[in-house]
């Protein structure tokens, strides 16, 4: 079993199937030896769980649970188009936008959602730098987007 795989299971989780680009765009490109992963949402099951501004439509902690969910489906993305997680190098980038109610600036703490599922399942793969922004609104109405830049072994 892989050893990520397991760790998910350890925390209650499964990876789920990589959800497929909303538009015309690929879900993953690969340049060198990184990874470009599209922007993900926090769908599960084809459907967004987490709709609406962090401030306002949901608190910080719902936000939190929106950028893991994120994280898993980036998580989704990579398994797919690496066929497993041998040839993950390290997360490198990491860029997190946050629906966000004006006033509200929990974006870094909404964010550590996904920074900790990553370096609870990947632990010293999981080391990255990250950048937030504050959004009035995100595609399909989701909470949460990242961007993750990965490098892989070529």
């Amino acid at each position: 079993t892989d050893p990520v795989i397991q760790r998910l299971a350890d925390l209650g989780l499964a990876l789920p199937a990589a959800p497929q680009p909303l538009g015309a765009y690929r879900a993953v490109v690969q340049s060198g030896a990184l990874l470009f992963l599209s922007g993900q949402l926090p769908i599960r099951d084809g459907a967004v769980v987490y709709r609406g501004a962090v401030g306002a439509a949901l608190t910080a902690a719902e936000g939190r649970a929106a950028a893991e969910l994120c994280a898993l489906n980036a998580l989704a993305q990579i398994h797919r188009f690496l066929g497993g997680f041998d040839r993950l190098r390290q997360i490198v980038r990491v860029e997190g936008y946050v629906a966000s109610a004006p006033g509200n600036f929990d974006q870094p703490k909404v964010l550590d959602g996904a920074s900790d599922l990553f370096a609870k399942v990947l632990q010293d793969r999981a080391g990255h730098a990250r950048t937030a922004f504050a959004l009035p609104q995100l595609p399909a109405d989701a909470a949460v987007e990242l961007a993750v830049i990965v490098e892989v072994a070529v």
